[in-house]
Parts: C-alpha cells; sequence; structure tokens
C-alpha cells in the first residue's frame, strides 16, 4: 500500500530511541498516521511541527497496518508559535480532529477549511470566529449538523432565538412560550437576535453538541481539554483572538 501527497501534521510523539509516530491530515486521504525513522533529529524536529505542512510518501505491506512516513518540508506557518491564541488554536483543531475522524477517511470539506484557519492562526488574523464556524462545520461532517435554518415547531424563518439542546434545530421566540429557559441562546452570528456575549453564547451552543452528540453518543470519550482550554482563552473578558499576550 502506498500514497503520497501533501498533508498537514497534527500531533508528533516520540516512537522509541530515534524515530516519531506522526499523525498529519490530507485532503485526498483524511488523517493518516505513520512512523517517521529519524524523525527525533533535530533537523526533522522543526519540520514535524503541529501545523507545518510536509510532502509525504507513506507506505505499508498492508493497508490496515500502520505504515512508514518519508517527510520533506512543504510550508511552515511559524506565527502558531508565535502567538499564544495560536498556539492554543491550533492545539484544540488538532486534538478534535484526531479525536473525531476515523483514520484514513477523507473528508475534504472540513481539511480545506481546517487549512484555511491554521492559515489566519499563523497570519495573525481575528479568527474566533472563523473557529466557531469550524466546529459547526465538524458536527456537519460528522453526520451531527445543526439546522439553524427555520423554526422547528412553526417552519418560520423569522425571529429565530433558540436552539433544542435534544435536537439542535432552531427555534423561535414565540414558539418556544414558557420552555424558552430550556432551551439554548442562538447567537446574532449564527441566525439569532443580538446578545452582549456574542462568542460565548456560540460556543456554548456548539460545545453542547460537541460533548452530547460527538462524545458521548459516536466516540463514549470526553473532548479533548485543549478545547476548554481554547474556549476560556477566546471567551476571556476584553480579549480576542489577535491578541498573543493573551
Amino acid at each position: 500500500m502506498e500514497w503520497r501527497g501533501e498533508a498537514t501534521v497534527i500531533a508528533r510523539r516520540k516512537h522509541g530511541e530515534h524515530a516519531v509516530l506522526l499523525e498529519v491530515l490530507s485532503l485526498d486521504a483524511g488523517r493518516v498516521s505513520g512512523i517517521v525513522p529519524g524523525g527525533a533529529s533535530r533537523k526533522k524536529a522543526a519540520m514535524l511541527q503541529p501545523g507545518n505542512r510536509v510532502a509525504l510518501s507513506w507506505r505499508a505491506r498492508l493497508e490496515d497496518q500502520l505504515g512508514t512516513f518519508t517527510a520533506e518540508p512543504a510550508g511552515a506557518r511559524p506565527g502558531l508559535l508565535a502567538d499564544a491564541a495560536a498556539l492554543d488554536g491550533m492545539n484544540a483543531t488538532a486534538a478534535l480532529l484526531r479525536f473525531a475522524l476515523p483514520e484514513r477517511d477523507p473528508h475534504p470539506r472540513l481539511a480545506q477549511a481546517s487549512e484555511t484557519l491554521w492559515d489566519a492562526m499563523d497570519a495573525g488574523a481575528d479568527w474566533a470566529e472563523d473557529y466557531l464556524r469550524w466546529e459547526v462545520l465538524l458536527l456537519d461532517e460528522m453526520g451531527f449538523g445543526l439546522d439553524l435554518s427555520r423554526c422547528a415547531l412553526s417552519g418560520a424563518t423569522e425571529g429565530l432565538s433558540y436552539v433544542s439542546p435534544s435536537t439542535g434545530r432552531a427555534v423561535t421566540a414565540a414558539a418556544a412560550g414558557d420552555y424558552a429557559p430550556r432551551l439554548l441562546r442562538l447567537p446574532k452570528i449564527l441566525g439569532g437576535p443580538p446578545s452582549n456575549d456574542e462568542l460565548g453564547h456560540a460556543l456554548r451552543l456548539t460545545g453542547h453538541f460537541l460533548h452530547r452528540w460527538l462524545a458521548a453518543e459516536h466516540v463514549a470519550r470526553p473532548l479533548p481539554a485543549a478545547r476548554d482550554r481554547l474556549v476560556a482563552r477566546l471567551t476571556r473578558p476584553g480579549t480576542s483572538s489577535r491578541d498573543p499576550a493573551r
């Protein structure tokens, strides 16, 4: 078995004395793991940092084997290490991808969105809202898409204010009635009314379904702690994803 292509490193850890176990995300092959002989050397360590692009050749005798990588540099993202928020963002997205994606199961739309998000982090852009939409896409790609286009009870497309915590479908304020306190707030970012904490409400919304649907029902393990650390950073009062001192 053999695969060649470019990918982004999403994890590496030592394997024996000189090798590393590398995990990457590619557009056409999804999440791929393999051993890099000599990957623990100082020369290769910088190339194999999470977030960097690498050109890879993967080989294995059988399809279900771990396989071996040969790797060459294809593009660095030094901004991910220079900014604390960007580093937390890279760690969270990489951890969620490893948590959610089966190995060698391509998700090109999610992979492309991840590359775009990592580029924004590397460039020092304000990427917090992009990260939120990345979580929405992750849910959708895993088969747990939210339906925020119309009211689950009335079919109305205007006045959407809440989301059912059990179905992930939007509800208008009028249709919610006395049940409103039991529902999740739909923030303006995702089509609801304005609020004082747009990003916080939005990440609580996606977090609810990541915990309930993806972690509890699909993977049967708790979400990676890296996600909680990133959310705490992004929702800290008076900060933004562009502030490297956070």
